[in-house]
Protein backbone atom coordinates (compact mmCIF):
# COMPACT_ATOMS: atom_id res chain seq x y z
CA UNK A 1 0.00 0.00 0.00
CA UNK A 2 1.04 3.63 -0.76
CA UNK A 3 0.13 6.76 0.54
CA UNK A 4 -0.59 9.92 -1.61
CA UNK A 5 1.61 12.34 -0.93
CA UNK A 6 -0.32 15.57 -1.00
CA UNK A 7 0.86 18.92 0.67
CA UNK A 8 -0.96 22.20 1.18
CA UNK A 9 0.81 25.39 1.43
CA UNK A 10 1.22 27.07 4.44
CA UNK A 11 0.30 30.40 3.95
CA UNK A 12 -1.69 33.62 5.23
CA UNK A 13 -4.26 33.49 2.79
CA UNK A 14 -4.65 29.37 2.83
CA UNK A 15 -3.94 28.92 6.48
CA UNK A 16 -7.27 27.76 7.28
CA UNK A 17 -7.11 24.78 4.97
CA UNK A 18 -3.90 23.94 5.53
CA UNK A 19 -4.98 24.05 9.36
CA UNK A 20 -7.88 21.35 8.56
CA UNK A 21 -5.36 19.18 6.50
CA UNK A 22 -2.72 19.30 8.82
CA UNK A 23 -5.13 18.36 12.03
CA UNK A 24 -6.90 15.78 9.62
CA UNK A 25 -3.72 14.13 8.21
CA UNK A 26 -1.40 14.06 10.97
CA UNK A 27 -4.13 12.23 12.52
CA UNK A 28 -4.78 15.24 15.79
CA UNK A 29 -8.59 15.92 15.83
CA UNK A 30 -11.62 15.07 14.01
CA UNK A 31 -13.83 18.41 13.09
CA UNK A 32 -16.93 18.66 11.57
CA UNK A 33 -18.19 15.07 10.86
CA UNK A 34 -19.31 14.83 14.18
CA UNK A 35 -22.84 15.94 14.47
CA UNK A 36 -22.81 18.89 16.63
CA UNK A 37 -21.66 21.93 15.28
CA UNK A 38 -18.54 23.49 16.78
CA UNK A 39 -17.48 20.32 18.83
CA UNK A 40 -14.26 17.74 17.84
CA UNK A 41 -13.15 14.61 18.33
CA UNK A 42 -9.62 14.22 19.74
CA UNK A 43 -7.77 11.25 18.20
CA UNK A 44 -5.12 9.21 19.77
CA UNK A 45 -2.11 10.88 18.49
CA UNK A 46 -3.41 14.39 18.93
CA UNK A 47 -4.78 13.60 22.62
CA UNK A 48 -1.13 12.46 23.36
CA UNK A 49 0.29 15.82 22.09
CA UNK A 50 -2.51 17.52 24.40
CA UNK A 51 -1.66 15.30 27.45
CA UNK A 52 2.02 16.64 27.66
CA UNK A 53 0.57 20.05 27.43
CA UNK A 54 -1.25 19.75 29.82
CA UNK A 55 1.35 18.40 32.08
CA UNK A 56 3.90 21.24 31.64
CA UNK A 57 0.72 23.68 33.03
CA UNK A 58 0.08 20.95 35.51
CA UNK A 59 3.52 21.02 37.31
CA UNK A 60 4.03 24.66 37.11
CA UNK A 61 0.94 25.12 38.87
CA UNK A 62 1.72 22.53 41.50
CA UNK A 63 5.37 23.69 41.73
CA UNK A 64 3.59 27.34 43.10
CA UNK A 65 1.29 25.65 45.59
CA UNK A 66 -1.69 25.23 43.30
CA UNK A 67 -4.57 22.43 44.04
CA UNK A 68 -5.97 20.75 41.52
CA UNK A 69 -9.85 19.81 41.95
CA UNK A 70 -13.13 19.05 40.08
CA UNK A 71 -16.00 20.76 39.78
CA UNK A 72 -19.39 20.00 38.84
CA UNK A 73 -20.86 20.71 34.98
CA UNK A 74 -23.72 21.82 35.67
CA UNK A 75 -24.85 25.12 37.27
CA UNK A 76 -27.97 26.02 38.84
CA UNK A 77 -29.58 29.13 37.56
CA UNK A 78 -30.21 31.19 40.85
CA UNK A 79 -26.35 31.00 41.51
CA UNK A 80 -24.94 31.43 37.75
CA UNK A 81 -27.38 34.83 37.72
CA UNK A 82 -26.34 36.06 41.09
CA UNK A 83 -23.51 38.53 39.74
CA UNK A 84 -25.37 40.73 37.66
CA UNK A 85 -21.58 41.59 35.13
CA UNK A 86 -20.65 38.32 34.74
CA UNK A 87 -24.32 37.62 33.73
CA UNK A 88 -24.68 40.49 30.77
CA UNK A 89 -20.91 39.37 29.62
CA UNK A 90 -21.87 35.44 29.02
CA UNK A 91 -25.42 35.34 29.08
CA UNK A 92 -25.37 34.81 24.91
CA UNK A 93 -23.42 32.18 25.04
CA UNK A 94 -24.84 29.92 27.80
CA UNK A 95 -26.47 26.32 26.95
CA UNK A 96 -29.17 25.43 29.78
CA UNK A 97 -30.61 22.19 30.69
CA UNK A 98 -34.27 22.36 31.24
CA UNK A 99 -35.50 18.60 30.63
CA UNK A 100 -34.25 15.80 32.22
CA UNK A 101 -36.22 12.57 30.98
CA UNK A 102 -39.60 13.19 30.16
CA UNK A 103 -39.72 16.00 32.61
CA UNK A 104 -39.31 19.53 33.05
CA UNK A 105 -36.03 20.09 35.85
CA UNK A 106 -36.96 21.87 39.02
CA UNK A 107 -33.67 24.17 38.17
CA UNK A 108 -32.52 25.59 35.67
CA UNK A 109 -28.93 24.43 34.87
CA UNK A 110 -25.79 25.92 32.69
CA UNK A 111 -23.41 23.60 31.04
CA UNK A 112 -20.69 25.85 32.69
CA UNK A 113 -19.36 28.49 30.50
CA UNK A 114 -16.69 29.33 32.80
CA UNK A 115 -16.61 28.69 37.15
CA UNK A 116 -16.30 31.94 39.02
CA UNK A 117 -19.72 31.16 40.32
CA UNK A 118 -19.04 27.61 41.53
CA UNK A 119 -16.12 28.06 42.94
CA UNK A 120 -17.24 31.41 44.81
CA UNK A 121 -20.09 29.78 46.28
CA UNK A 122 -17.90 26.71 47.53
CA UNK A 123 -15.35 28.71 48.90
CA UNK A 124 -17.87 30.51 50.95
CA UNK A 125 -18.33 27.43 52.40
CA UNK A 126 -14.86 26.49 52.76
CA UNK A 127 -12.87 30.01 53.84
CA UNK A 128 -13.50 31.19 57.53
CA UNK A 129 -10.09 33.04 58.08
CA UNK A 130 -6.65 34.23 56.36
CA UNK A 131 -4.39 32.10 57.93
CA UNK A 132 -5.83 29.58 55.38
CA UNK A 133 -4.77 32.02 52.58
CA UNK A 134 -3.55 32.30 50.14
CA UNK A 135 -5.73 29.55 48.48
CA UNK A 136 -5.02 28.08 44.33
CA UNK A 137 -7.34 25.70 43.02
CA UNK A 138 -7.29 25.52 39.10
CA UNK A 139 -9.07 22.18 36.94
CA UNK A 140 -9.08 21.30 33.45
CA UNK A 141 -12.40 20.51 31.86
CA UNK A 142 -14.80 20.75 29.55
CA UNK A 143 -16.93 24.24 29.41
CA UNK A 144 -19.53 25.09 26.88
CA UNK A 145 -20.15 28.35 24.98
CA UNK A 146 -22.67 28.83 22.34
CA UNK A 147 -19.99 30.49 19.37
CA UNK A 148 -22.61 32.16 17.08
CA UNK A 149 -20.00 32.97 14.63
CA UNK A 150 -18.24 30.63 12.33
CA UNK A 151 -17.10 27.80 13.64
CA UNK A 152 -13.09 26.70 13.90
CA UNK A 153 -11.50 23.80 15.01
CA UNK A 154 -9.96 24.57 18.14
CA UNK A 155 -9.74 28.46 18.09
CA UNK A 156 -13.58 28.87 18.19
CA UNK A 157 -15.95 25.75 19.41
CA UNK A 158 -18.56 25.97 21.55
CA UNK A 159 -17.11 22.88 23.67
CA UNK A 160 -14.06 24.00 24.93
CA UNK A 161 -12.61 20.70 25.69
CA UNK A 162 -8.90 21.55 27.19
CA UNK A 163 -9.99 24.64 29.33
CA UNK A 164 -7.90 24.73 32.26
CA UNK A 165 -8.81 27.50 34.69
CA UNK A 166 -6.98 28.36 37.99
CA UNK A 167 -9.01 30.34 40.78
CA UNK A 168 -6.87 31.94 43.76
CA UNK A 169 -8.30 33.25 46.86
CA UNK A 170 -6.53 36.27 48.81
CA UNK A 171 -6.55 38.84 51.91
CA UNK A 172 -6.32 41.76 50.70
CA UNK A 173 -5.60 43.61 47.36
CA UNK A 174 -1.72 43.99 47.66
CA UNK A 175 -1.79 39.56 47.67
CA UNK A 176 -4.12 39.41 44.85
CA UNK A 177 -1.79 41.61 42.80
CA UNK A 178 1.38 39.44 43.76
CA UNK A 179 -0.81 36.72 42.35
CA UNK A 180 -1.08 38.41 39.16
CA UNK A 181 2.31 38.49 38.66
CA UNK A 182 2.96 34.59 39.58
CA UNK A 183 0.23 33.96 36.98
CA UNK A 184 1.58 35.63 34.21
CA UNK A 185 5.06 34.36 35.06
CA UNK A 186 3.84 30.61 35.05
CA UNK A 187 1.86 31.68 31.71
CA UNK A 188 5.53 32.97 30.51
CA UNK A 189 7.28 29.79 31.15
CA UNK A 190 4.15 28.04 30.02
CA UNK A 191 4.69 29.22 26.59
CA UNK A 192 8.16 29.97 26.57
CA UNK A 193 8.75 25.61 27.26
CA UNK A 194 6.27 25.30 24.06
CA UNK A 195 7.77 27.70 21.70
CA UNK A 196 5.12 30.00 21.23
CA UNK A 197 5.72 33.64 21.08
CA UNK A 198 3.65 36.45 22.67
CA UNK A 199 2.71 39.87 23.19
CA UNK A 200 0.86 40.26 26.92
CA UNK A 201 -1.49 43.17 27.43
CA UNK A 202 -3.70 44.75 29.80
CA UNK A 203 -6.77 45.08 27.83
CA UNK A 204 -9.23 48.15 27.45
CA UNK A 205 -12.01 47.97 30.05
CA UNK A 206 -14.65 47.25 27.37
CA UNK A 207 -12.73 44.05 26.99
CA UNK A 208 -11.86 42.87 30.08
CA UNK A 209 -13.60 39.18 31.59
CA UNK A 210 -16.67 39.74 32.71
CA UNK A 211 -16.93 40.86 36.54
CA UNK A 212 -13.21 41.54 36.66
CA UNK A 213 -11.59 44.52 37.61
CA UNK A 214 -9.02 44.31 34.68
CA UNK A 215 -7.62 41.74 32.90
CA UNK A 216 -4.18 40.60 31.27
CA UNK A 217 -3.79 39.02 28.15
CA UNK A 218 -1.29 36.63 25.99
CA UNK A 219 -1.95 37.11 22.67
CA UNK A 220 0.25 35.58 19.41
CA UNK A 221 -0.60 35.90 15.40
CA UNK A 222 -1.53 33.05 12.81
CA UNK A 223 -0.06 32.85 9.98
CA UNK A 224 -3.09 34.74 8.52
CA UNK A 225 -1.87 37.53 10.69
CA UNK A 226 -4.64 37.46 12.64
CA UNK A 227 -4.29 38.24 16.65
CA UNK A 228 -5.55 35.31 18.59
CA UNK A 229 -5.66 35.36 22.40
CA UNK A 230 -4.08 32.26 24.00
CA UNK A 231 -4.17 32.82 27.91
CA UNK A 232 -6.15 35.29 30.07
CA UNK A 233 -5.50 36.22 33.97
CA UNK A 234 -7.88 38.34 35.89
CA UNK A 235 -8.28 40.37 38.63
CA UNK A 236 -11.57 39.31 40.02
CA UNK A 237 -11.18 42.01 43.13
CA UNK A 238 -14.13 41.44 45.84
CA UNK A 239 -17.24 41.13 42.70
CA UNK A 240 -17.77 37.27 43.35
CA UNK A 241 -16.85 37.71 46.99
CA UNK A 242 -19.20 39.98 48.14
CA UNK A 243 -21.86 38.70 45.87
CA UNK A 244 -21.55 34.85 47.09
CA UNK A 245 -20.71 35.97 50.86
CA UNK A 246 -17.32 34.92 51.12
CA UNK A 247 -16.54 36.67 54.40
CA UNK A 248 -12.83 35.89 56.13
CA UNK A 249 -11.57 37.17 59.40
CA UNK A 250 -8.45 39.11 58.73
CA UNK A 251 -5.24 40.09 60.42
CA UNK A 252 -6.46 42.47 62.33
CA UNK A 253 -9.79 40.43 63.47
CA UNK A 254 -11.80 42.56 61.50
CA UNK A 255 -14.04 40.50 58.64
CA UNK A 256 -14.07 41.27 54.97
CA UNK A 257 -14.65 39.61 51.45
CA UNK A 258 -11.77 37.80 50.17
CA UNK A 259 -10.36 39.10 47.02
CA UNK A 260 -9.91 36.69 44.29
CA UNK A 261 -7.65 36.57 40.75
CA UNK A 262 -8.61 33.69 37.74
CA UNK A 263 -6.50 32.44 34.60
CA UNK A 264 -7.29 30.29 32.03
CA UNK A 265 -6.11 29.08 28.60
CA UNK A 266 -7.43 26.44 25.98
CA UNK A 267 -7.05 24.19 23.00
CA UNK A 268 -5.74 27.31 21.75
CA UNK A 269 -2.28 26.77 23.01
CA UNK A 270 -2.16 23.39 20.89
CA UNK A 271 -3.73 25.07 18.05
CA UNK A 272 -0.85 28.03 18.11
CA UNK A 273 1.81 25.09 18.34
CA UNK A 274 0.74 23.52 14.88
CA UNK A 275 0.36 27.12 13.38
CA UNK A 276 4.17 28.07 14.54
CA UNK A 277 6.17 25.04 14.06
CA UNK A 278 4.71 23.05 10.93
CA UNK A 279 5.25 23.37 7.14
CA UNK A 280 4.08 22.55 3.95
CA UNK A 281 4.74 19.14 4.58
CA UNK A 282 3.20 18.80 7.98
CA UNK A 283 3.50 19.14 11.46
CA UNK A 284 6.96 20.14 13.49
CA UNK A 285 6.56 19.01 17.25
CA UNK A 286 8.98 20.13 19.72
CA UNK A 287 10.59 17.03 21.48
CA UNK A 288 9.09 17.85 24.74
CA UNK A 289 5.16 17.26 23.54
CA UNK A 290 6.08 14.52 20.84
CA UNK A 291 3.70 11.94 21.36
CA UNK A 292 7.35 9.71 19.70
CA UNK A 293 10.40 11.92 19.92
CA UNK A 294 12.26 9.24 17.72
CA UNK A 295 11.05 6.86 15.13
CA UNK A 296 13.02 3.95 13.43
CA UNK A 297 12.20 2.74 10.18
CA UNK A 298 14.48 -0.28 8.88
CA UNK A 299 15.22 -0.68 5.32
CA UNK A 300 15.56 -4.37 4.21
CA UNK A 301 15.45 -6.98 1.23
CA UNK A 302 14.03 -9.83 2.57
CA UNK A 303 17.22 -12.09 2.78
CA UNK A 304 18.41 -9.40 6.01
CA UNK A 305 14.83 -8.35 6.83
CA UNK A 306 16.07 -10.14 10.35
CA UNK A 307 19.15 -8.86 11.02
CA UNK A 308 18.02 -4.98 10.22
CA UNK A 309 15.08 -5.45 12.73
CA UNK A 310 17.43 -6.82 15.48
CA UNK A 311 19.46 -3.94 15.12
CA UNK A 312 16.56 -1.62 15.32
CA UNK A 313 15.02 -3.61 18.28
CA UNK A 314 18.73 -2.79 19.74
CA UNK A 315 19.02 0.80 18.86
CA UNK A 316 15.06 1.68 20.18
CA UNK A 317 15.98 -0.53 23.54
CA UNK A 318 18.85 1.77 24.04
CA UNK A 319 17.15 4.86 23.39
CA UNK A 320 14.06 4.28 26.00
CA UNK A 321 16.74 2.88 28.70
CA UNK A 322 18.02 6.90 28.12
CA UNK A 323 14.23 7.87 28.98
CA UNK A 324 13.39 8.73 25.40
CA UNK A 325 9.97 7.94 23.48
CA UNK A 326 10.61 5.94 20.40
CA UNK A 327 8.55 4.08 18.60
CA UNK A 328 9.94 1.38 15.77
CA UNK A 329 8.09 1.11 12.45
CA UNK A 330 7.74 -2.39 11.53
CA UNK A 331 4.17 -2.25 9.11
CA UNK A 332 5.04 -4.62 6.49
CA UNK A 333 2.20 -2.99 4.45
CA UNK A 334 4.09 0.42 3.72
CA UNK A 335 7.56 1.07 1.99
CA UNK A 336 9.68 3.00 3.63
CA UNK A 337 9.20 6.22 1.33
CA UNK A 338 5.70 6.13 2.14
CA UNK A 339 7.01 5.85 6.02
CA UNK A 340 8.71 8.87 5.95
CA UNK A 341 6.63 10.70 4.47
CA UNK A 342 4.14 9.89 7.16
CA UNK A 343 5.99 10.19 10.23
CA UNK A 344 7.22 13.65 8.32
CA UNK A 345 3.58 14.38 8.42
CA UNK A 346 3.16 13.38 11.92
CA UNK A 347 5.99 15.76 12.75
CA UNK A 348 8.47 13.28 14.43
CA UNK A 349 11.88 14.99 15.70
CA UNK A 350 13.89 12.54 14.67
CA UNK A 351 13.49 9.60 12.27
CA UNK A 352 16.57 6.95 12.23
CA UNK A 353 16.70 4.99 9.42
CA UNK A 354 18.50 1.74 9.50
CA UNK A 355 19.21 -0.31 6.66
CA UNK A 356 22.41 -3.33 5.63
CA UNK A 357 24.59 -0.73 5.33
CA UNK A 358 23.48 0.68 8.83
CA UNK A 359 24.42 -2.96 10.54
CA UNK A 360 27.05 -3.70 8.72
CA UNK A 361 29.07 -0.58 9.87
CA UNK A 362 27.94 0.00 13.25
CA UNK A 363 25.87 3.37 12.53
CA UNK A 364 22.44 4.67 12.14
CA UNK A 365 21.25 7.01 9.64
CA UNK A 366 19.63 10.30 11.66
CA UNK A 367 17.24 13.16 10.10
CA UNK A 368 15.95 15.84 11.63
CA UNK A 369 12.41 17.13 10.99
CA UNK A 370 12.68 20.71 11.59
CA UNK A 371 15.46 21.57 8.77
CA UNK A 372 14.71 18.04 6.79
CA UNK A 373 18.73 16.91 7.27
CA UNK A 374 20.28 13.49 7.58
CA UNK A 375 23.90 12.85 9.17
CA UNK A 376 25.43 9.40 10.15
CA UNK A 377 26.11 8.52 13.50
CA UNK A 378 27.96 5.79 15.02
CA UNK A 379 25.87 3.55 17.43
CA UNK A 380 28.30 4.12 20.47
CA UNK A 381 27.70 8.08 20.37
CA UNK A 382 23.93 7.56 19.45
CA UNK A 383 22.75 8.80 22.62
CA UNK A 384 24.66 11.41 23.35
CA UNK A 385 23.79 12.82 19.63
CA UNK A 386 20.26 12.34 19.72
CA UNK A 387 20.10 14.08 23.04
CA UNK A 388 21.79 16.88 22.00
CA UNK A 389 20.04 16.89 18.28
CA UNK A 390 16.66 17.23 20.34
CA UNK A 391 17.82 20.05 22.29
CA UNK A 392 19.18 21.53 19.08
CA UNK A 393 15.38 20.87 17.71
CA UNK A 394 13.40 22.45 20.55
CA UNK A 395 15.35 25.78 20.71
CA UNK A 396 15.34 25.94 16.60
CA UNK A 397 11.60 25.68 16.83
CA UNK A 398 11.28 28.58 19.26
CA UNK A 399 13.57 30.87 17.37
CA UNK A 400 12.39 30.87 14.33
CA UNK A 401 8.59 30.37 15.41
CA UNK A 402 9.86 34.11 17.62
CA UNK A 403 11.16 35.30 14.13
CA UNK A 404 8.46 34.78 12.26
CA UNK A 405 5.93 36.45 15.13
CA UNK A 406 8.39 40.00 15.37
CA UNK A 407 8.69 40.21 11.94
CA UNK A 408 4.73 41.05 12.01
CA UNK A 409 4.82 43.00 15.22
CA UNK A 410 5.66 46.74 14.17
CA UNK A 411 5.81 50.32 15.66
CA UNK A 412 4.46 52.92 13.75
CA UNK A 413 3.92 56.93 15.29
CA UNK A 414 1.29 57.42 12.64
CA UNK A 415 -2.63 55.94 13.07
CA UNK A 416 -3.31 55.80 9.40
CA UNK A 417 0.18 54.07 8.75
CA UNK A 418 -0.61 51.68 11.63
CA UNK A 419 -3.93 50.88 9.98
CA UNK A 420 -2.71 50.51 6.38
CA UNK A 421 0.10 47.86 7.59
CA UNK A 422 -2.91 46.14 9.28
CA UNK A 423 -4.78 45.49 6.11
CA UNK A 424 -2.16 45.10 3.57
CA UNK A 425 -0.20 43.04 5.75
CA UNK A 426 -1.34 41.92 8.32
CA UNK A 427 -0.23 41.46 12.30
CA UNK A 428 0.09 43.77 15.15
CA UNK A 429 0.35 46.96 14.92
CA UNK A 430 1.91 49.22 18.34
CA UNK A 431 1.19 53.44 18.63
CA UNK A 432 2.43 55.40 21.47
CA UNK A 433 -0.52 56.15 23.81
CA UNK A 434 -1.61 58.49 25.95
CA UNK A 435 -3.24 55.93 28.57
CA UNK A 436 -6.57 57.18 27.51
CA UNK A 437 -9.42 54.65 26.77
CA UNK A 438 -12.20 56.74 25.04
CA UNK A 439 -9.39 58.30 22.39
CA UNK A 440 -8.72 55.09 21.39
CA UNK A 441 -12.26 53.37 20.83
CA UNK A 442 -13.17 57.07 19.51
CA UNK A 443 -10.95 56.61 16.61
CA UNK A 444 -11.23 53.16 16.55
CA UNK A 445 -14.70 53.04 15.85
CA UNK A 446 -14.89 53.94 12.49
CA UNK A 447 -12.79 51.48 11.65
CA UNK A 448 -14.13 48.17 10.02
CA UNK A 449 -12.45 44.58 11.66
CA UNK A 450 -9.85 46.13 13.97
CA UNK A 451 -9.43 46.28 17.40
CA UNK A 452 -7.48 47.35 20.55
CA UNK A 453 -5.40 44.36 21.73
CA UNK A 454 -4.49 46.63 25.22
CA UNK A 455 -1.65 48.58 27.03
CA UNK A 456 1.53 46.54 26.23
CA UNK A 457 3.11 45.29 29.50
CA UNK A 458 6.80 46.09 30.54
CA UNK A 459 8.04 42.55 29.80
CA UNK A 460 6.57 42.81 26.05
CA UNK A 461 8.07 46.26 25.63
CA UNK A 462 11.64 44.80 26.74
CA UNK A 463 11.24 41.60 24.29
CA UNK A 464 9.83 44.39 21.32
CA UNK A 465 12.56 46.41 22.30
CA UNK A 466 10.64 49.04 22.24
CA UNK A 467 10.76 50.27 25.94
CA UNK A 468 13.95 52.38 25.34
CA UNK A 469 11.99 53.90 22.62
CA UNK A 470 9.20 55.80 24.58
CA UNK A 471 11.14 59.24 24.39
CA UNK A 472 11.24 58.71 20.91
CA UNK A 473 7.45 58.22 20.43
CA UNK A 474 6.42 61.23 22.63
CA UNK A 475 2.69 62.14 20.99
CA UNK A 476 -0.34 59.56 21.76
CA UNK A 477 -1.09 58.13 17.87
CA UNK A 478 -5.10 58.27 18.67
CA UNK A 479 -5.20 62.01 19.97
CA UNK A 480 -2.38 63.81 19.37
CA UNK A 481 -1.53 64.23 23.63
CA UNK A 482 1.39 63.60 25.52
CA UNK A 483 2.11 59.79 25.34
CA UNK A 484 2.98 57.52 28.42
CA UNK A 485 3.17 54.51 27.42
CA UNK A 486 1.74 51.93 24.30
CA UNK A 487 -1.30 50.90 22.75
CA UNK A 488 -1.39 47.47 20.63
CA UNK A 489 -3.93 47.17 17.75
CA UNK A 490 -4.49 44.42 15.31
CA UNK A 491 -7.48 41.82 13.51
CA UNK A 492 -8.56 39.02 15.90
CA UNK A 493 -10.44 35.80 15.92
Amino acid sequence: MSISKQYLQKSGKNFSEWFDWIISEAEIYDYGRYPVKGMGVWLPYGFQIRRRVIEIIRNLLDEKGHEEILLPLLIPDFLFKKESEHVRGFEGEVFWVTRAGLEDVDVKLALRPTSETAISYMESLWIKSYRQLPKKYYQVVSVFRYETKMTKPMTRVREITTFKEAHTVHEDFEDSERQIIEAVEIYKQFFDSLGIPYIISRRPQWDKFAGALYTIAFDTLFPDKKAVQIGTVHNLGQTFTSVFDVKIQKRDESIDYAWQTSYGISERVIASIIAFHSDDKGLVLPPNIAPYQVVIVPIYHQDVKEKVIEYCSKVAKVLREHGLRVFEDYRDDLRPVDKFFKWELKGVPIRIEIGFREVSNGTVTIFRRDVMRKEVVFLNQLVEKVTELLNEILQNVKSRAWKEFLSSVKLFNNFNEAINFINEEGGIAILPWCGDEKCVRNKLEGVEGISALGEILIDSLNKLGISEKISEYSSCAFCNRKAKTFMSIAKKY
